[in-house]
């Protein structure tokens, strides 16, 4: 377990959140954490919906079980936040 900031960039929001995470996170809880600081805030929540996450500039999205220790991110690497239906 280690503290993990990563550069949240969630669709619709015009601002970039360093939020900090743990390398033991999931996926979704990752997202989670970024929706925090976005979501109600700079970005209209979507019930219904789930938060996706993806590497910045990938077209696929990271598995929403996967620990953040193993995608290959770095400290301070731009995740790419978005609702999608599944």
């Amino acid at each position: 377990m280690a503290l993990f900031p990563i550069s949240s960039k969630f669709d619709g929001d015009f601002v970039l959140k360093l939020v900090p995470v743990d390398t033991e996170n999931t996926i979704d809880e990752v997202a989670a954490a970024a929706a925090e600081h976005s979501v109600g805030i700079h970005v209209p929540d979507q019930p219904g919906k789930v938060i996706r996450a993806r590497a910045e500039g990938a077209s696929k999205p990271f598995p929403r079980d996967m620990r953040l220790a193993d995608t290959g991110l770095e400290p301070t690497d731009t995740v790419e936040f978005y609702f999608s239906e599944a």
